[in-house]
């Protein structure tokens, strides 16, 4: 935890009719720290960024958002934490700067020309500020609606699946500006299915079934779930992958290119259903350290055989 904290939530709980969507949630998120938050679709990642932005009012729980109590100012929390959503949201018929105009108008900003100015050279975006934004490429607006997300100088930024459908250069380039961003104090909390951003985070925080399930570094999710892995490379590897997929013993298992990774948390049951693969001339097995992405998979195999209904 870096310094002060901004957020502190205690049981959070949100139920949509029958269905609870978040369930008994705490969270602790310090000054200028980069948390992401990961999880299956319909985890609940969406809707704990909606209630700690104050758009969403918790069913049950308690706690404060940049020392704003949840249940009571959820306006005073919108006022100082900027929000991007997984869709771009801004005027497409508009320009750069109209639309950041028009943003800046909406929080009452005194000397809007100097903040655009500000913002528009943090963004890098002077180039492009008379054009529409409808003709903008996915990085560029993405960019965009960070800039708007910012314009009124924030301490809380929650980003939604920010960089959705945008090439890995933008990608890059927009999590060097968050990182920026974070060393000046501000703090992000950052939904994501990429895993190299989720390495780029201070910690990570895993949702499943509405519930939070892990808490840590890169480094200290990996070992916590305790996976053994396995790699495996050749002609062989579709083969393997078919037959081991429902293996006593295999919790966890994808192909990444040219390499099979296959991987479970009881050794010895792991051993006995890959012993049958390990003589074969056209397999070359090697054992591996986990990596985030196996961890990712093994988490949501886990979220999957717990959700109701699910096949035994």
């Amino acid at each position: 935890m870096n310094g002060a904290v901004v957020i502190d939530v205690r049981g959070l709980r949100k139920r949509f009719g029958a269905r609870e969507v978040v369930r008994d949630l705490t969270l602790r998120v310090g000054r200028g720290e980069i948390c992401g938050f990961l999880g299956a679709n319909g985890s609940g990642k969406t809707t704990t960024i909606r209630m700690l932005c104050g758009l969403l009012t918790p069913d049950g729980g308690e706690g404060t958002c940049l020392g704003f109590d949840l249940l009571r100012q959820p306006l005073e929390i919108r006022r100082h934490v900027g929000y991007m959503t997984q869709r771009f949201s801004l005027y497409e018929d508009l320009t750069v700067a109209e639309n950041l105009d028009f943003v800046a108008r909406l929080y009452e900003i005194r000397d809007r020309r100097a903040a655009l100015a500000r913002v528009m050279a943090q963004m890098e975006l002077e180039a492009r500020s008379e054009q529409l934004a409808g003709t903008l490429s996915g990085g560029w607006k993405q960019r965009l609606a960070l800039a708007a997300c910012v314009l009124h100088e924030p301490r809380l930024l929650l980003l939604d699946e920010p960089t959705a459908g945008v090439d890995p250069k933008a990608r890059r380039e927009f999590w060097d500006l968050i990182h920026g961003m974070a060393t000046r104090g501000l703090t992000v909390l950052v939904s994501t299915h990429y895993m190299d951003e989720a390495e780029r985070c201070h910690r990570i925080v895993y949702l499943s079934q509405g519930r939070l399930v892990v808490d840590g570094t890169a480094e200290e999710v990996i070992r916590g779930a305790g996976l053994v892995t396995w790699n495996a490379r050749g002609p062989g590897i579709e083969a393997a992958a078919q037959a081991l997929r429902a293996a006593p013993g295999v919790e966890s298992l994808a192909v990444f290119g040219a390499a099979l990774h296959v991987s479970g948390t009881d050794e010895a049951a792991l051993d006995a259903a890959l012993a049958p693969w390990r003589g074969r001339e056209d397999l070359a097995w090697a054992r591996a350290e986990p990596t985030l992405e196996d961890v990712f998979i093994h988490l949501l195999d886990e979220s999957e055989r717990e959700r109701p209904g699910a096949a035994p």
